[in-house]
């Protein structure tokens, strides 16, 4: 139990990257790294059940994946790389084949270093990684401080707590980019893999999978996991909107109650290991890798 540190790898200009290894009460550990504030591993009852990279190297590649990182200012796809805020259009990077915004921008938070300070070492261990975002920085307005905190509960529930404030109005989407493998990730694929997600529709979305601002109902559909179903039941569907991104790439509605609630809940049946995702967030992402060209190792 408690926390243990330790230096992971150094940066090409000098700077050290350290990990933090978080041993829970319950069984439940957690390598977080202080680059990208990045989920390495997540192992319970002898598995491994995140896809991350033995070394620095890896999270380093130009295609990285995002394996396990904190992802911002903004997760998911800006269409065209711009917004409008308070009557003023704001210009983006472009890291999306060269016609949106994905992520945060060509270096977002997951290229960053992270400082770091132990919150607890007890029996429920917990870590706080902060970042200062300047101004301007991959064009977003205002100077934002950033944090997340990581908790391991005794009961084996993994806590992830995000906070940010910016000196003028801006805009924020704060996650996690961990691929998640219940049946451990150095065994079988995803595809048995029983999914539930407790929502009645989805944001569809265009051939550069922007949101089309629209709601589809899940019902009649391989988007409908009110249900138990395995996931690798749609993956081959002839659906328009799975065609389109290669799998599932969707944001499923949960609505607007701003409350904490179950969102959904995955099972391997090969290893028994079960995750519950809960969150006060308006929508959960379903991605199945569609588009990861790297492999972890």
């Amino acid at each position: 139990m408690g926390i243990t540190a330790s230096h992971f790898g150094t940066l090409p200009d000098g700077r050290d990257v350290l990990r933090y290894q978080l041993e829970g009460a319950g069984g439940l550990s957690a390598a977080v790294l202080s680059y990208g504030a990045t989920i390495q591993s997540l192992e319970f009852a002898g598995y491994d059940v995140v896809l991350g990279y033995d070394s620095l190297e890896g999270y380093c590649l130009p295609d990285s994946g995002c394996h396990g990182a904190t992802i911002g200012r903004y997760a998911n796809r800006i269409a065209n790389g711009q917004f409008e805020l308070n009557q003023q259009l704001y210009h983006l990077s472009l890291n999306d084949g060269g016609h949106g915004h994905i992520h945060g921008g060509k270096k977002g938070f997951d290229k960053k270093i992270w400082d770091a300070s132990v919150i607890s070492s007890g029996n429920e261990p917990s870590v706080r990684f902060t970042y200062t975002a300047a101004h301007g920085e991959e064009g977003y307005p205002g100077r934002m401080d950033v944090s997340v905190t990581f908790t391991i509960a005794q009961d084996n529930r993994l806590s992830l707590a995000y906070e940010a404030s910016a000196d003028q109005d801006t805009i924020i989407n704060l996650t996690n980019h961990s691929y998640f493998n219940l049946n451990g990730c150095r065994g079988e694929d995803i595809r048995n893999t029983r999914l539930a997600i407790y929502a009645d529709a989805i944001t569809p979305v265009n051939s550069q999978l922007i949101p089309t601002g629209s709601y589809m109902p899940v019902s009649g559909t391989v988007f409908d996991f009110r249900h138990f179903r395995p996931i690798g039941e749609g993956l081959a569907d002839s659906h328009p909107q799975i065609r389109l991104a290669k799998g599932y790439d969707h944001n499923f509605v949960l609505g607007q109650t701003c409350r904490r609630r179950l969102a959904a809940t995955a099972v391997s049946p090969l290893t028994g290991i079960r995750m519950d995702c809960f969150t006060d967030q308006p929508g959960v992402q379903l991605y199945t890798a569609n588009f990861l060209n790297t492999s972890c190792g």
